[in-house]
């Protein structure tokens, strides 16, 4: 079993598609086993999105991510992190298969809803920097 972050950004907390997500994993065999809401600050976003520092995106991205409230939570499943990122869709929504949650609810490829982990290391990282030790251990 493997475990992935998964974050309904504030796009998708505004547009009330936490229900439309959340219905999503669940149909997909995914559990969420640790779930809150959360409002980060710039520094908050600065501190999870340190790896895209460098990138010309940076500043916007973390003005995004800390313009409201989002909801983070951990999923567990066989294969957790490719099926997440599959039902997720590709970053740009325009490319984006059909059906997936990007394709189908993305307004622009900074507003695309939802966040993943890439690989079990950034999982880790990821899921550690929003829950705790006692959080992340929960089902």
């Amino acid at each position: 079993m493997e475990q992935t972050l998964a974050i309904v950004k504030p796009d998708g907390v505004a547009r009330k598609l936490i229900g439309e997500v959340i219905k999503r994993i669940e149909a997909n065999d995914l559990n969420i086993c640790a779930v809150k809401l959360i409002h980060m600050t710039k520094s908050q976003a600065q501190g999870f999105y340190a790896v895209h520092k460098e990138r010309p995106f940076f500043n916007d991205l973390t003005d995004f991510m800390s313009s409201g409230p989002a909801l983070v939570m951990i999923l567990k499943g066989e294969n957790a992190i490719a099926k997440w990122r599959e039902m997720m869709g590709a970053t740009n929504y325009k490319e984006a298969a059909q059906g997936t949650i990007r394709c189908e609810f993305a307004t622009d490829i900074e507003k695309n809803v939802v966040h993943g982990s890439d690989a079990p290391e950034t999982a880790a990282f990821e899921t550690s920097y929003f829950f705790n030790a006692f959080e992340r251990t929960a089902e």
